[in-house]
């Protein structure tokens, strides 16, 4: 395709980026380093004000390869946490089946997937950016349409006036409406995950049995993962198949963390006693229904709204999540400025024809592979130990 000289549709235009995830600050990043002038609307009070989750592993062509493109490789290097990217796979007596030694560490390794803690790749990103980039606690509720422009209203009564909007907003998205009326599916598994933030003294046993890796024990129907965090706490999510509203039917109290103990040893109890202590370090538990957006979903482009990440595909946990967001970013800021389209609304539409190209397989692979991780069955467990014994 020709370059269409002279037109820049980034000149004079005011971005608006709705979250501070990891899809929204590198599409803020990337964007500056071509001359944009961008805020990233975040509802977080700042930018320490919550625990990010657990690591994230960057794959080589993609993740890694928009670290390289953002010019931030190098201080990711810095950041990562080496060794973690290791997977230990145990059943449910805590019987080791899958030891995995990774070797040395090789960036230009495909097959590497160095890991890092969430907030750690946030503060990084944010301190990347322009100063004040990032608006904090400013809780996105509506936008109104003026002229070619939008008008964005905030839960604490500010406004901001902008030309183009871009929806990095998550699962939950408020800026997704304004693209596309599209529903979540449920996937038919959910996971109730918890947060330790001293396990090295809350629940040793299990601290010792992680070793700073990704630690998976399946039994037939059941999954608990546990992977560590950048701070020394545990993130664990305890996976199986429920009934769509189970969270409103079950009669448990999810605020009430002795509550969800009673349930969670009661669903485990042929397991090692262990995984109990695992259960009773944590005093805060959230239960997440694993949804999807349709693989083959389809909608016409708007002229200066759009949406990457989660808000775009959102899609049963696969590792890819993170990766796929930063590829959104790349692809979105290329499509914005590299000359190739004579108005926003073509560029924008070519951004999400490969968005949601790469989505749709993605997604498939996804919402295939959930009940085997959610409800393994006993042919599941074997083939995941071969793969990892074959590495």
């Amino acid at each position: 395709m020709e370059t269409i000289k002279g037109i820049n549709l980034l000149e004079n235009k005011k971005i608006a980026i709705l979250g501070a995830g990891p899809g929204g600050l590198t599409l803020a990043r990337l964007l500056q380093m071509k001359g944009a002038e961008v805020k990233v609307y975040e509802r977080d009070f700042n930018q320490n004000s919550r625990v990010q989750g657990a690591i994230v592993d960057l794959h080589f062509d993609s993740g890694l390869k928009v670290m390289k493109e953002a010019g931030l490789i190098e201080a990711f290097k810095a950041n990562y946490m080496k060794g973690a990217d290791r997977y230990r796979i145990v059943d449910k007596e805590a019987n080791l089946f899958v030891e995995e030694n990774t070797g040395e560490d090789d960036f230009e390794n495909e097959h590497f997937r160095p890991e890092i803690d969430r907030g750690a790749l946030r503060d990084m990103l944010i301190e990347n950016l322009l100063p004040d980039t990032v608006v904090w606690n400013s809780q996105f509720l509506s936008m109104n349409k003026i002229g070619s422009s939008w008008e964005l209203k905030f839960q604490n009564g500010s406004t901001a006036f902008v030309d183009i909007v871009i929806g990095a907003d998550g699962y939950r998205s408020k800026v997704r409406s304004y693209v596309t009326d599209i529903k979540a599916l449920y996937s038919g598994a959910a996971i109730i995950q918890g947060e330790i933030e001293n396990p090295k003294i809350d629940c040793p046993d299990i601290y010792e049995l992680v070793d700073n890796a990704n630690l998976i024990a399946m039994d037939i129907g059941k999954t608990i993962a546990v992977q560590p965090m950048g701070s020394g706490g545990l993130t664990f999510y305890a996976a199986s198949l429920y009934p769509e509203n189970w969270l409103e039917s079950n009669g448990i109290d999810f605020n009430n963390a002795d509550k969800v103990y009673n349930y969670l040893i009661k669903y485990y109890e042929d397991w090692n006693p262990l995984f109990f202590e695992l259960f009773k370090s944590c005093r805060s538990f959230v239960m997440r229904p694993l949804n999807y957006f349709p693989t083959d979903q389809k909608w016409e482009p708007n002229e200066n709204v759009t949406l990457i990440g989660d808000a775009a595909h959102l899609m049963p946990p696969s590792g890819e999540g993170v990766n796929t967001a930063m590829l959104d970013a790349l692809d979105l800021s290329e499509c914005l400025s590299n000359g190739q389209f004579s108005d926003l609304k073509s560029a924008i539409g070519a951004y999400e024809l490969k968005m949601r190209s790469r989505a749709e397989i993605l997604g498939k692979d996804a919402i295939d592979g959930i009940q085997d991780f959610a409800s393994p069955s006993q042919q599941s467990i074997d083939e995941l130990v071969e793969m990892f014994k074959s590495k």
